[in-house]
Protein backbone atom coordinates (compact mmCIF):
# COMPACT_ATOMS: atom_id res chain seq x y z
CA UNK A 1 0.00 0.00 0.00
CA UNK A 2 2.82 2.43 0.91
CA UNK A 3 4.53 1.63 -2.38
CA UNK A 4 1.34 2.54 -4.27
CA UNK A 5 1.01 5.87 -2.43
CA UNK A 6 4.67 6.61 -3.13
CA UNK A 7 4.14 5.93 -6.84
CA UNK A 8 1.16 8.32 -7.00
CA UNK A 9 3.18 11.06 -5.29
CA UNK A 10 6.03 10.58 -7.76
CA UNK A 11 3.63 10.86 -10.69
CA UNK A 12 2.17 14.10 -9.26
CA UNK A 13 5.65 15.52 -8.75
CA UNK A 14 6.69 14.63 -12.30
CA UNK A 15 3.50 16.15 -13.71
CA UNK A 16 4.03 19.39 -11.75
CA UNK A 17 7.63 19.58 -12.94
CA UNK A 18 6.57 19.11 -16.55
CA UNK A 19 3.92 21.85 -16.24
CA UNK A 20 6.46 24.32 -14.90
CA UNK A 21 9.01 23.49 -17.60
CA UNK A 22 6.44 24.14 -20.30
CA UNK A 23 5.66 27.65 -19.05
CA UNK A 24 5.90 30.37 -21.69
CA UNK A 25 7.15 33.95 -21.55
CA UNK A 26 4.98 37.01 -22.00
CA UNK A 27 3.70 37.70 -25.50
CA UNK A 28 3.15 41.36 -26.30
CA UNK A 29 0.72 42.47 -28.91
CA UNK A 30 -1.24 45.40 -30.28
CA UNK A 31 1.52 47.98 -29.91
CA UNK A 32 0.11 51.28 -31.07
CA UNK A 33 2.48 53.78 -32.70
CA UNK A 34 2.25 57.43 -31.75
CA UNK A 35 0.64 59.80 -34.22
CA UNK A 36 0.78 63.59 -34.29
CA UNK A 37 -2.28 65.67 -33.59
CA UNK A 38 -3.60 68.39 -35.86
CA UNK A 39 -6.20 71.09 -35.55
CA UNK A 40 -8.13 72.62 -38.41
CA UNK A 41 -10.12 75.80 -37.91
CA UNK A 42 -13.21 76.67 -39.95
CA UNK A 43 -15.27 79.87 -40.09
CA UNK A 44 -18.91 80.04 -41.14
CA UNK A 45 -20.41 82.93 -43.12
CA UNK A 46 -22.23 84.05 -39.96
CA UNK A 47 -18.85 84.35 -38.23
CA UNK A 48 -19.54 81.45 -35.85
CA UNK A 49 -16.27 79.73 -35.04
CA UNK A 50 -16.00 76.03 -35.76
CA UNK A 51 -13.11 74.12 -34.33
CA UNK A 52 -12.41 70.72 -35.78
CA UNK A 53 -10.29 68.95 -33.20
CA UNK A 54 -9.00 65.55 -32.38
CA UNK A 55 -10.85 64.37 -29.30
CA UNK A 56 -9.31 61.10 -28.31
CA UNK A 57 -6.00 61.94 -26.74
CA UNK A 58 -4.02 59.24 -25.08
CA UNK A 59 -0.90 59.72 -23.01
CA UNK A 60 0.89 56.67 -24.31
CA UNK A 61 0.20 53.51 -26.28
CA UNK A 62 -0.80 50.33 -24.43
CA UNK A 63 0.48 46.81 -24.85
CA UNK A 64 -1.41 43.71 -23.82
CA UNK A 65 0.21 40.50 -22.63
CA UNK A 66 -1.62 37.23 -23.22
CA UNK A 67 0.43 34.31 -21.95
CA UNK A 68 2.52 34.12 -18.78
CA UNK A 69 4.63 31.62 -16.95
CA UNK A 70 2.92 29.68 -14.16
CA UNK A 71 6.01 30.14 -12.01
CA UNK A 72 8.59 32.92 -12.34
CA UNK A 73 11.92 32.80 -10.54
CA UNK A 74 13.81 35.80 -9.21
CA UNK A 75 16.25 35.82 -12.14
CA UNK A 76 13.35 36.20 -14.59
CA UNK A 77 11.84 38.99 -12.48
CA UNK A 78 15.03 41.01 -12.81
CA UNK A 79 14.63 40.88 -16.58
CA UNK A 80 10.97 41.85 -16.73
CA UNK A 81 8.69 44.50 -15.37
CA UNK A 82 7.22 47.90 -16.26
CA UNK A 83 10.52 49.80 -16.19
CA UNK A 84 12.28 47.14 -18.27
CA UNK A 85 9.44 47.07 -20.80
CA UNK A 86 9.33 50.88 -20.93
CA UNK A 87 13.06 51.04 -21.70
CA UNK A 88 12.64 48.42 -24.41
CA UNK A 89 9.79 50.30 -26.09
CA UNK A 90 11.47 53.69 -25.95
CA UNK A 91 14.64 52.17 -27.42
CA UNK A 92 12.55 50.65 -30.21
CA UNK A 93 10.79 53.97 -30.85
CA UNK A 94 7.38 52.60 -29.86
CA UNK A 95 6.99 55.14 -27.05
CA UNK A 96 8.28 58.67 -26.65
CA UNK A 97 10.89 59.06 -23.94
CA UNK A 98 9.21 60.36 -20.78
CA UNK A 99 10.55 62.97 -18.39
CA UNK A 100 12.21 62.41 -15.01
CA UNK A 101 8.82 62.37 -13.25
CA UNK A 102 7.56 59.46 -15.33
CA UNK A 103 10.82 57.55 -14.93
CA UNK A 104 10.65 58.08 -11.17
CA UNK A 105 7.12 56.69 -11.13
CA UNK A 106 8.22 53.71 -13.21
CA UNK A 107 10.88 52.96 -10.61
CA UNK A 108 8.15 52.87 -7.94
CA UNK A 109 6.08 50.52 -10.12
CA UNK A 110 9.12 48.32 -10.78
CA UNK A 111 9.80 48.14 -7.04
CA UNK A 112 6.21 47.08 -6.40
CA UNK A 113 6.41 44.59 -9.28
CA UNK A 114 9.51 42.95 -7.80
CA UNK A 115 8.03 42.85 -4.28
CA UNK A 116 4.84 41.23 -5.54
CA UNK A 117 6.75 38.54 -7.40
CA UNK A 118 8.85 37.76 -4.35
CA UNK A 119 5.68 37.43 -2.23
CA UNK A 120 3.39 35.92 -4.90
CA UNK A 121 2.81 32.69 -2.98
CA UNK A 122 2.19 34.46 0.33
CA UNK A 123 -0.26 36.84 -1.39
CA UNK A 124 -2.13 33.96 -3.01
CA UNK A 125 -1.97 35.52 -6.48
CA UNK A 126 -1.94 32.31 -8.52
CA UNK A 127 -5.58 31.54 -9.26
CA UNK A 128 -4.75 27.87 -9.85
CA UNK A 129 -2.83 27.34 -6.60
CA UNK A 130 -6.00 27.13 -4.46
CA UNK A 131 -8.81 24.73 -5.40
CA UNK A 132 -11.89 26.55 -6.70
CA UNK A 133 -14.13 24.98 -4.08
CA UNK A 134 -12.01 26.38 -1.27
CA UNK A 135 -12.11 29.85 -2.86
CA UNK A 136 -15.90 29.73 -3.15
CA UNK A 137 -16.31 28.73 0.48
CA UNK A 138 -13.79 31.19 1.91
CA UNK A 139 -16.46 33.71 2.93
CA UNK A 140 -18.50 30.99 4.68
CA UNK A 141 -15.53 29.84 6.76
CA UNK A 142 -14.48 33.43 7.49
CA UNK A 143 -17.88 33.92 9.12
CA UNK A 144 -17.20 30.98 11.46
CA UNK A 145 -13.57 31.88 12.12
CA UNK A 146 -13.09 35.62 11.44
CA UNK A 147 -9.51 36.59 10.72
CA UNK A 148 -7.57 39.31 8.92
CA UNK A 149 -4.96 38.47 6.32
CA UNK A 150 -3.34 41.68 5.14
CA UNK A 151 -1.06 41.36 2.12
CA UNK A 152 2.66 41.42 2.96
CA UNK A 153 3.07 44.00 0.19
CA UNK A 154 1.70 47.53 0.25
CA UNK A 155 -0.08 48.84 -2.84
CA UNK A 156 0.56 52.08 -4.71
CA UNK A 157 -1.55 55.23 -5.05
CA UNK A 158 -0.44 57.43 -7.98
CA UNK A 159 -1.79 60.93 -8.30
CA UNK A 160 -1.02 63.89 -10.54
CA UNK A 161 -2.41 66.42 -12.96
CA UNK A 162 -4.02 65.86 -16.34
CA UNK A 163 -1.82 64.29 -19.01
CA UNK A 164 0.98 63.06 -16.74
CA UNK A 165 0.57 59.51 -18.04
CA UNK A 166 -0.96 57.89 -14.95
CA UNK A 167 -3.16 55.48 -16.88
CA UNK A 168 -0.41 54.49 -19.29
CA UNK A 169 2.01 53.78 -16.47
CA UNK A 170 -0.47 51.69 -14.52
CA UNK A 171 -1.39 49.72 -17.65
CA UNK A 172 2.29 49.15 -18.39
CA UNK A 173 2.62 47.65 -14.92
CA UNK A 174 -0.56 45.59 -15.18
CA UNK A 175 0.22 44.17 -18.63
CA UNK A 176 3.54 42.69 -17.46
CA UNK A 177 1.90 40.49 -14.81
CA UNK A 178 1.12 36.80 -15.48
CA UNK A 179 -2.35 36.13 -16.82
CA UNK A 180 -2.83 33.25 -14.36
CA UNK A 181 -2.75 35.71 -11.46
CA UNK A 182 -5.87 36.95 -9.71
CA UNK A 183 -5.71 40.50 -11.04
CA UNK A 184 -8.19 43.06 -12.33
CA UNK A 185 -7.84 46.44 -14.01
CA UNK A 186 -11.00 48.58 -14.09
CA UNK A 187 -12.05 52.23 -14.21
CA UNK A 188 -13.28 53.50 -10.86
CA UNK A 189 -16.72 54.39 -12.30
CA UNK A 190 -17.17 50.82 -13.53
CA UNK A 191 -15.89 49.38 -10.26
CA UNK A 192 -18.46 51.28 -8.18
CA UNK A 193 -21.24 50.36 -10.61
CA UNK A 194 -20.34 46.70 -10.12
CA UNK A 195 -20.31 47.16 -6.34
CA UNK A 196 -23.78 48.71 -6.33
CA UNK A 197 -25.07 45.96 -8.62
CA UNK A 198 -23.68 43.26 -6.30
CA UNK A 199 -25.15 44.99 -3.25
CA UNK A 200 -28.53 44.92 -4.91
CA UNK A 201 -28.13 41.21 -5.65
CA UNK A 202 -27.29 40.46 -1.99
CA UNK A 203 -30.03 42.64 -0.58
CA UNK A 204 -31.34 41.11 2.64
CA UNK A 205 -28.01 39.63 3.76
CA UNK A 206 -26.88 40.72 7.22
CA UNK A 207 -23.76 42.46 5.89
CA UNK A 208 -23.88 42.60 2.07
CA UNK A 209 -20.67 44.67 1.88
CA UNK A 210 -18.71 41.85 3.46
CA UNK A 211 -20.16 39.41 0.93
CA UNK A 212 -19.32 41.73 -1.97
CA UNK A 213 -15.78 42.24 -0.65
CA UNK A 214 -15.38 38.47 -0.48
CA UNK A 215 -16.51 38.09 -4.09
CA UNK A 216 -14.13 40.83 -5.27
CA UNK A 217 -11.13 39.37 -3.45
CA UNK A 218 -11.96 35.85 -4.67
CA UNK A 219 -11.74 37.16 -8.23
CA UNK A 220 -8.74 39.47 -7.84
CA UNK A 221 -6.10 39.97 -5.16
CA UNK A 222 -4.32 42.65 -7.20
CA UNK A 223 -6.86 45.41 -7.92
CA UNK A 224 -5.95 48.28 -10.27
CA UNK A 225 -8.40 51.21 -10.22
CA UNK A 226 -8.02 54.02 -12.75
CA UNK A 227 -9.25 57.59 -12.14
CA UNK A 228 -10.10 57.24 -8.45
CA UNK A 229 -12.54 60.10 -7.80
CA UNK A 230 -15.21 60.26 -5.10
CA UNK A 231 -18.08 62.67 -5.73
CA UNK A 232 -21.14 60.73 -4.57
CA UNK A 233 -22.09 60.56 -0.90
CA UNK A 234 -23.32 56.97 -1.28
CA UNK A 235 -19.94 55.90 -2.69
CA UNK A 236 -18.12 57.78 0.04
CA UNK A 237 -20.04 55.96 2.77
CA UNK A 238 -19.50 52.57 1.13
CA UNK A 239 -15.76 52.87 0.48
CA UNK A 240 -14.63 52.94 4.10
CA UNK A 241 -16.18 49.61 5.11
CA UNK A 242 -15.71 48.00 1.69
CA UNK A 243 -11.96 48.54 1.62
CA UNK A 244 -11.59 47.62 5.25
CA UNK A 245 -12.92 44.20 4.26
CA UNK A 246 -10.90 44.11 1.03
CA UNK A 247 -7.60 44.90 2.71
CA UNK A 248 -8.40 42.33 5.42
CA UNK A 249 -8.87 39.80 2.62
CA UNK A 250 -5.37 40.49 1.32
CA UNK A 251 -6.18 42.90 -1.53
CA UNK A 252 -3.26 44.86 -3.01
CA UNK A 253 -4.52 48.16 -4.45
CA UNK A 254 -2.90 50.10 -7.28
CA UNK A 255 -4.82 53.30 -8.04
CA UNK A 256 -4.48 56.45 -10.13
CA UNK A 257 -6.16 59.76 -9.36
CA UNK A 258 -6.05 63.48 -10.01
CA UNK A 259 -6.32 64.06 -6.27
CA UNK A 260 -4.00 63.37 -3.36
CA UNK A 261 -5.58 61.05 -0.75
CA UNK A 262 -6.20 63.87 1.73
CA UNK A 263 -8.06 65.82 -0.98
CA UNK A 264 -10.48 63.04 -1.90
CA UNK A 265 -14.14 63.95 -1.41
CA UNK A 266 -13.08 67.36 -0.10
CA UNK A 267 -16.10 69.37 1.03
CA UNK A 268 -18.43 66.41 0.52
CA UNK A 269 -21.46 65.63 2.63
CA UNK A 270 -20.69 63.68 5.82
CA UNK A 271 -16.98 63.69 4.96
CA UNK A 272 -16.11 62.86 8.56
CA UNK A 273 -17.42 59.33 7.88
CA UNK A 274 -15.11 59.13 4.86
CA UNK A 275 -11.92 60.21 6.66
CA UNK A 276 -11.15 56.73 8.11
CA UNK A 277 -10.93 55.44 4.53
CA UNK A 278 -8.22 58.02 3.75
CA UNK A 279 -6.23 56.85 6.79
CA UNK A 280 -6.60 53.21 5.71
CA UNK A 281 -5.59 54.09 2.16
CA UNK A 282 -2.39 55.75 3.36
CA UNK A 283 -1.66 52.79 5.63
CA UNK A 284 -2.07 50.13 2.93
CA UNK A 285 -0.62 52.04 -0.06
CA UNK A 286 2.57 53.94 -0.85
CA UNK A 287 1.45 57.38 -2.04
CA UNK A 288 3.41 58.77 -4.99
CA UNK A 289 2.86 62.04 -6.83
CA UNK A 290 3.54 62.31 -10.56
CA UNK A 291 4.58 65.84 -11.40
CA UNK A 292 5.21 66.66 -15.05
CA UNK A 293 5.43 69.76 -17.22
CA UNK A 294 4.44 67.70 -20.29
CA UNK A 295 0.82 66.92 -21.19
CA UNK A 296 1.25 63.49 -22.79
CA UNK A 297 -2.41 63.40 -23.80
CA UNK A 298 -1.59 65.95 -26.48
CA UNK A 299 1.11 63.82 -28.09
CA UNK A 300 -1.15 61.11 -29.44
CA UNK A 301 -4.61 60.59 -30.86
CA UNK A 302 -6.79 57.79 -32.06
CA UNK A 303 -10.07 59.08 -33.48
CA UNK A 304 -11.26 62.31 -35.06
CA UNK A 305 -14.10 64.28 -33.61
CA UNK A 306 -15.69 67.67 -34.15
CA UNK A 307 -16.32 70.52 -31.75
CA UNK A 308 -18.45 73.34 -33.13
CA UNK A 309 -18.70 76.71 -31.41
CA UNK A 310 -21.64 78.92 -32.29
CA UNK A 311 -25.39 79.18 -32.13
CA UNK A 312 -27.89 77.50 -34.44
CA UNK A 313 -25.46 74.83 -35.64
CA UNK A 314 -27.70 71.83 -35.14
CA UNK A 315 -28.15 71.46 -38.91
CA UNK A 316 -24.39 71.21 -39.36
CA UNK A 317 -24.09 68.65 -36.56
CA UNK A 318 -26.86 66.56 -38.09
CA UNK A 319 -25.09 66.77 -41.45
CA UNK A 320 -21.90 65.36 -39.92
CA UNK A 321 -23.93 62.70 -38.11
CA UNK A 322 -25.64 61.68 -41.35
CA UNK A 323 -22.27 61.46 -43.08
CA UNK A 324 -21.01 59.06 -40.40
CA UNK A 325 -24.01 56.73 -40.51
CA UNK A 326 -23.76 56.68 -44.32
CA UNK A 327 -26.67 54.85 -45.97
CA UNK A 328 -28.10 53.67 -42.63
CA UNK A 329 -31.35 55.19 -41.36
CA UNK A 330 -31.25 56.61 -37.83
CA UNK A 331 -34.12 55.66 -35.54
CA UNK A 332 -34.92 55.60 -31.79
CA UNK A 333 -33.22 52.74 -29.95
CA UNK A 334 -33.07 51.27 -26.45
CA UNK A 335 -29.86 50.06 -24.79
CA UNK A 336 -29.56 48.03 -21.59
CA UNK A 337 -27.58 49.26 -18.61
CA UNK A 338 -26.91 47.69 -15.21
CA UNK A 339 -29.53 46.33 -12.83
CA UNK A 340 -32.16 45.90 -15.54
CA UNK A 341 -32.33 49.59 -16.47
CA UNK A 342 -32.58 50.86 -20.03
CA UNK A 343 -31.55 54.07 -21.79
CA UNK A 344 -33.63 55.63 -24.55
CA UNK A 345 -31.50 56.75 -27.51
CA UNK A 346 -33.36 59.39 -29.60
CA UNK A 347 -31.48 58.54 -32.81
CA UNK A 348 -28.98 55.79 -33.48
CA UNK A 349 -27.47 53.98 -36.46
CA UNK A 350 -24.18 52.39 -37.55
CA UNK A 351 -22.60 52.77 -34.10
CA UNK A 352 -23.49 56.47 -33.83
CA UNK A 353 -25.95 58.04 -31.36
CA UNK A 354 -27.53 61.50 -31.44
CA UNK A 355 -28.64 63.32 -28.27
CA UNK A 356 -29.45 66.82 -27.19
CA UNK A 357 -27.61 67.98 -24.07
CA UNK A 358 -30.92 68.14 -22.17
CA UNK A 359 -31.73 64.51 -22.96
CA UNK A 360 -28.37 63.20 -21.81
CA UNK A 361 -27.18 65.53 -19.03
CA UNK A 362 -30.23 67.22 -17.56
CA UNK A 363 -32.11 64.02 -16.83
CA UNK A 364 -31.31 61.80 -13.79
CA UNK A 365 -28.69 59.69 -15.58
CA UNK A 366 -25.31 58.51 -14.36
CA UNK A 367 -22.19 56.54 -15.14
CA UNK A 368 -24.15 53.30 -15.61
CA UNK A 369 -26.28 54.85 -18.34
CA UNK A 370 -23.26 56.34 -20.10
CA UNK A 371 -21.38 53.05 -19.87
CA UNK A 372 -24.31 51.27 -21.50
CA UNK A 373 -24.38 53.94 -24.19
CA UNK A 374 -20.71 53.61 -25.15
CA UNK A 375 -20.81 49.85 -25.06
CA UNK A 376 -23.28 50.07 -27.93
CA UNK A 377 -22.10 53.20 -29.77
CA UNK A 378 -18.59 54.31 -30.67
CA UNK A 379 -19.57 57.90 -31.58
CA UNK A 380 -21.79 60.43 -29.82
CA UNK A 381 -23.28 63.54 -31.43
CA UNK A 382 -24.26 65.92 -28.62
CA UNK A 383 -26.21 69.08 -29.40
CA UNK A 384 -26.19 72.27 -27.33
CA UNK A 385 -23.58 71.98 -24.57
CA UNK A 386 -24.10 75.12 -22.42
CA UNK A 387 -21.74 77.15 -20.28
CA UNK A 388 -21.69 75.78 -16.75
CA UNK A 389 -22.22 77.58 -13.50
CA UNK A 390 -24.11 77.51 -10.25
CA UNK A 391 -27.47 77.23 -12.03
CA UNK A 392 -26.60 73.93 -13.78
CA UNK A 393 -23.94 72.41 -11.53
CA UNK A 394 -25.65 68.99 -11.54
CA UNK A 395 -25.63 68.93 -15.34
CA UNK A 396 -21.94 69.85 -15.26
CA UNK A 397 -21.24 66.83 -13.05
CA UNK A 398 -23.08 64.59 -15.51
CA UNK A 399 -21.16 66.07 -18.45
CA UNK A 400 -17.85 65.41 -16.68
CA UNK A 401 -18.91 61.81 -15.99
CA UNK A 402 -20.07 61.41 -19.59
CA UNK A 403 -16.69 62.54 -20.95
CA UNK A 404 -14.82 60.31 -18.47
CA UNK A 405 -16.76 57.23 -19.58
CA UNK A 406 -16.38 58.22 -23.23
CA UNK A 407 -12.62 58.60 -22.84
CA UNK A 408 -12.26 55.29 -21.03
CA UNK A 409 -14.18 53.50 -23.80
CA UNK A 410 -12.13 55.13 -26.60
CA UNK A 411 -15.23 56.69 -28.11
CA UNK A 412 -15.45 59.99 -29.96
CA UNK A 413 -17.57 63.10 -29.68
CA UNK A 414 -19.23 65.47 -32.12
CA UNK A 415 -20.87 68.39 -30.39
CA UNK A 416 -22.09 71.96 -30.58
CA UNK A 417 -21.42 74.25 -27.64
CA UNK A 418 -21.90 77.83 -26.45
CA UNK A 419 -18.17 78.34 -26.15
CA UNK A 420 -14.75 76.72 -26.17
CA UNK A 421 -14.10 74.01 -23.57
CA UNK A 422 -12.34 76.57 -21.35
CA UNK A 423 -15.26 79.00 -21.68
CA UNK A 424 -17.76 76.31 -20.72
CA UNK A 425 -16.07 75.89 -17.33
CA UNK A 426 -14.84 79.42 -16.62
CA UNK A 427 -17.45 79.86 -13.86
CA UNK A 428 -16.44 76.58 -12.16
CA UNK A 429 -13.66 77.22 -9.62
CA UNK A 430 -12.10 75.49 -6.64
CA UNK A 431 -12.15 76.96 -3.14
CA UNK A 432 -8.50 77.91 -3.54
CA UNK A 433 -9.19 79.70 -6.83
CA UNK A 434 -12.11 81.55 -5.28
CA UNK A 435 -9.94 82.81 -2.42
CA UNK A 436 -7.38 84.16 -4.87
CA UNK A 437 -9.98 86.18 -6.78
CA UNK A 438 -9.73 89.87 -5.96
CA UNK A 439 -12.81 91.00 -4.00
CA UNK A 440 -14.96 93.52 -5.82
CA UNK A 441 -15.55 96.85 -4.16
CA UNK A 442 -18.52 99.16 -4.53
CA UNK A 443 -16.48 101.39 -6.84
CA UNK A 444 -15.87 98.57 -9.33
CA UNK A 445 -18.46 97.26 -11.73
CA UNK A 446 -19.83 93.81 -11.04
CA UNK A 447 -19.95 91.37 -13.95
CA UNK A 448 -23.33 89.87 -14.70
CA UNK A 449 -21.96 86.32 -14.53
CA UNK A 450 -20.47 86.67 -11.04
CA UNK A 451 -23.73 85.53 -9.49
CA UNK A 452 -23.42 82.26 -11.43
CA UNK A 453 -19.94 81.48 -10.05
CA UNK A 454 -19.83 77.88 -8.80
CA UNK A 455 -17.27 77.13 -6.09
CA UNK A 456 -16.90 73.35 -6.14
CA UNK A 457 -13.64 71.53 -5.49
CA UNK A 458 -14.56 68.28 -7.23
CA UNK A 459 -15.80 70.02 -10.37
CA UNK A 460 -12.94 72.49 -10.21
CA UNK A 461 -10.37 69.70 -10.32
CA UNK A 462 -12.33 67.55 -12.77
CA UNK A 463 -12.81 70.32 -15.33
CA UNK A 464 -9.16 70.26 -16.43
CA UNK A 465 -9.44 66.56 -17.21
CA UNK A 466 -12.65 67.17 -19.16
CA UNK A 467 -11.17 70.07 -21.12
CA UNK A 468 -8.13 67.95 -21.96
CA UNK A 469 -10.39 65.16 -23.22
CA UNK A 470 -12.34 67.34 -25.63
CA UNK A 471 -9.81 69.86 -26.86
CA UNK A 472 -6.23 70.28 -28.00
CA UNK A 473 -4.68 73.68 -27.35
Amino acid sequence: MRAAVRSVRNLRSAFGHQRNSNSTAFVRRRIHLIESNSISVYRLPDNAEIYRILLRTFSMSKAFSTDAAAKVNITEVNRTGPLVEYERRTAAGELVDGDACQVGTLKELQRLYDEIFESADACGLDRYAVPEKIVRNRWFWSRLMPQSSYAPVKGLYLYGGVGTGKTMLMDLFFDQLPCNWRKKRIHFHDFMLNVHSCLQRHKGVTDPLEVVAGEISDEAILLCLDEFMVTDVADALILNRLFRYLFSNGIILVATSNRAPHNLYEGGLQRDLFLPFIATLKERCVVHEIGSAVDYRKLTSEEQGFYFIGKDLSSLLKEKFQHLISEYIASPQVVEVVMGRTLQVPLGANGCAYFSFEELCEKPLGAADYLGLFKNFHTLALEGVPKFGLHNRTAAYRFVTLVDVMYENRSRLLCTAEGSPQELFENIVTVSDARQMAPRTSSRSRRNDDSDLCVDNELGFAKERTISSVQLT
